[in-house]
């Protein structure tokens, strides 16, 4: 998996751990992050520290990550962006509907 998640400890938060390119390649990887959610959680943060290009399925990926969970999990993060994808979620409006940093 090119991607890592982690729990914290009384599993309230996911973060999901992106790598360098957060592409239509991580499609699956990107569903099964999330895809068997204990019902304890309540916030999701996707962590882009390490990403360096995204392009449009990944906004997709964020936004069909967002409406199969709603209901659920009632925060959706993305945290630390790098100043080429910060720009590419602006443009997009993604701080809308996420909360970014």
């Amino acid at each position: 998996m090119s991607l890592e998640t982690r729990y914290n400890d009384d599993q309230s938060h996911l973060t999901i751990f992106m790598d360098e390119k957060f592409d239509f390649g991580k499609v699956q990887d990107f569903r099964q992050s999330y895809g068997d959610l204990p019902a304890s959680v309540k916030t999701i943060t996707v962590d882009l520290a390490n990403t360096e290009y995204m392009d449009s399925s990944a906004l997709g990926m964020l936004l069909n990550m967002q409406k199969s969970l709603q209901g659920k999990v009632s925060n959706f993060a993305i945290s630390h962006c790098r100043p080429q994808v910060a720009k590419i979620l602006k443009i997009s409006r993604f701080d809308k509907k996420f909360s970014i940093s």
